[in-house]
């Protein structure tokens, strides 16, 4: 699931969020705004058992995927776009 908030400016808080039955071990979120780069928005456990992430963004259409471990590719169906490229979010 995706949360989005529009905050002061041009920029919007999305909040990345896996639930429960998601493969254990650290998942994290790589896209187009952090150079693809595993562990720099790594989800953090909540207590319900979901794991979250939090990032600001610029407008503009952003790619992304969550990276399990092992190599796990995830997608979200919450998002704007699902295709063989991943996710599509348009801010």
């Amino acid at each position: 699931m995706i949360k989005r908030n529009k905050l002061f400016g041009n920029q919007t808080r999305v909040t990345f969020c896996l639930p429960r039955d998601v493969p254990p071990g650290p998942v994290s979120v790589v896209g187009s705004f952090n150079g693809w780069q595993p562990g720099r928005h790594v989800l953090v456990a909540r207590r319900d058992g979901t794991r979250t992430v939090t990032v600001k963004l610029p407008p503009g259409e952003h790619r992304f995927r969550y990276l399990g471990t092992g190599g796990v590719w995830l997608d979200d169906e919450s998002a704007d776009q699902v295709d063989d490229r991943g996710c599509l979010l348009r801010l």
